[in-house]
């Protein structure tokens, strides 16, 4: 069971895989031939109906469950770990350094021998769900759930256990796609338009939480296009049926019985379910499938940038009406938006005719182009809109991809609350910069400061102001002054850390 913490407080989004220490990704499968499972709704009531109407006799979930319930199965994986994964610490693990070199001199390093047994390679056992999408036994499951197993077992909802192989996976949707033999055609469900999904909507779940197979819950729709820090491509739907450890990978259907989520994570403090679950949307997944079904593989366009969101200060700053779109703030050479003109800090606005509000929608549309082909790009530029064509590219398969103190300020003097120092040679190394790299290097955040309020720490390198490169501490009070002196409310710092580089538009405050 893998446990990520994607939230600022002690909450946890866990994996929903009731398997420990497989990493793993996933995928989905194609619909193929043969005889789907099929769910027809019950006639709605006349609308002149009264509101104390007695309920139909059948009003649950039980004609639906029944109908999906056979494609849905249960997933076991094995995996043989090395010596030194999964080991409980031993008993030298917290004593005193100097007692630990005494041990290992006399008795072998980290106490092997009379201290401590050889450590010995630990086999792990882990169950998730799945549902087959096509006759010939192509099961969806979490990429977490199946990634990285040494043996793969499905068991259906009549008992049969099957051998699965691993079709296909893909990472950064947390999708995987199995294939098992059964001899015989399989019932297996579609997937529906979770484009049509909306807040409100009643699904119910069916899946294995806890190694309890064939486990039904129902709930409702609580919110759509969620993005929780999973990955680029994130499009969650969020429900509040019960789904805990061994549901992932199981499917959320609406009241037609199609797919229209793939169980995938769960917003918990203690590891069960609290109403908070996350299922992958259907469409995304369908994104996926052709791909994996045929070469294992997702081929996605490629733009080449780097991009980040805006907050209502970098919108002010840019002369945006909102904060909306993708904030450029890395062009990468000879990509394909470096060959169709785009610029560091334009914001694409719009991608093929379709607005972008988030970051997340511009990597999700780009995702799904055919390589190859040409896209309009909408960019917002110097306080102006313009259209650029790009040809979309196909994603590497790697993800190739002389003051230390502030000055005592004068009356209304600008600042952000921040004190710098050059880039000296030494901090150059210290850092693994490149020669021909230059910044002004932050020494000291003020507390309470702008600065601080926008994330600038110590050790970050600012590289220019107002897209104005910067060498010296002088450099950047030159531009801050600049800046106050025009009546600018913010500056904007393009900031490195760590190899990382982004926007920040920090208010101005005076003294």
């Amino acid at each position: 069971m893998r446990i990520v913490d994607r939230f600022p407080n002690a909450t946890q989004v866990l994996r929903l895989a009731k398997a420990r220490n497989l990493a793993a990704v996933a995928a989905i499968a194609l619909l193929a031939g043969g005889t789907a499972i099929s769910f027809a709704t019950e006639t709605p009531a006349p609308a002149n109906a009264g509101l104390t109407a007695a309920a139909p006799a059948n009003s649950g979930y039980a004609d639906l469950v029944q109908a999906v319930k056979p494609a849905v199965v249960n997933v076991r994986v094995e995996r043989t770990a090395s010596a030194d994964e999964g080991q409980d610490e031993g008993p030298g693990q917290h004593m005193d350094p100097e007692m630990r070199r005494f041990f290992e001199r006399f008795f072998g390093e980290q106490g092997q021998g009379p201290m401590q047994a050889p450590k010995q390679p630990q086999h792990e056992r882990g169950e998730g769900s799945g549902f087959v999408v096509d006759a010939t036994g192509l099961i969806v499951t979490n990429a977490h759930v199946a990634g990285g197993a040494d043996k793969i077992t499905v068991l259906l909802d009549d008992g049969t256990e099957l051998p699965a192989t691993l079709k296909g996976i893909d990472q950064k949707t947390d999708l995987a796609l199995l294939k098992v033999e059964a001899g015989k055609p399989l019932p297996y469900v579609t997937f529906g338009d979770s484009s049509k999904v909306r807040v409100g909507d009643a699904v119910v779940a069916v899946g294995n939480p806890f190694g309890l197979g064939g486990t039904v819950t129902s709930g409702i729709v609580s919110a759509t296009g969620r993005e929780i820090g999973n990955g680029p491509y994130d499009d969650f739907l969020q429900i509040d049926a019960s789904i805990n450890r061994g549901n992932s990978g199981g499917p959320t259907f609406n009241l037609n019985g199609e797919v229209v989520g793939v169980n995938s994570a769960i917003f918990s403090p203690s590891g069960g379910s609290v109403g908070i679950g996350f299922a992958i949307s259907s469409n995304l997944a369908k994104q996926v499938v052709h791909d994996l079904e045929d070469d294992g593989k997702v081929q996605r366009g490629w733009l080449g940038v780097q991009i980040q969101g805006l907050d209502e200060d970098l919108a002010a700053n840019l002369q945006l009406d909102k904060a909306r779109g993708a904030l450029v703030s890395e062009v990468q050479p000879d990509s394909p938006a470096a060959a169709a003109g785009v610029k560091q800090g334009d914001v694409v606005v719009a991608f093929d005719g379709k607005p972008i509000e988030r970051v997340g929608q511009l990597s999700r549309a780009v995702a799904v182009v055919e390589p190859g082909k040409k896209a309009e790009l909408d960019v917002w530029r110097d306080g102006k809109q313009m259209k650029l064509e790009v040809a979309v590219g196909t994603m590497p398969t790697q993800d190739q991809v002389a003051s230390a103190e502030p000055s005592k300020p004068t009356a209304d003097q600008p600042k952000l609350g921040l004190a710098l120092a050059a880039l000296t040679p030494q901090e150059r190394e210290r850092l693994g910069l490149d020669k021909d790299v230059q910044g002004v290097l932050v020494t000291q955040i003020v507390p309470g400061g702008p600065a601080e309020a926008k994330g600038i720490q110590a050790g970050d390198l600012i590289l220019s102001i107002d897209r104005k490169p910067v060498r010296e501490p002088k450099d950047v009070v030159a531009a801050i002054h600049h800046a106050h002196e025009t009546g600018a409310k913010s500056v904007l710092l393009y900031v490195s850390r760590e190899g990382n580089e982004r926007f920040e538009a920090v208010p101005l405050a005076t003294s």
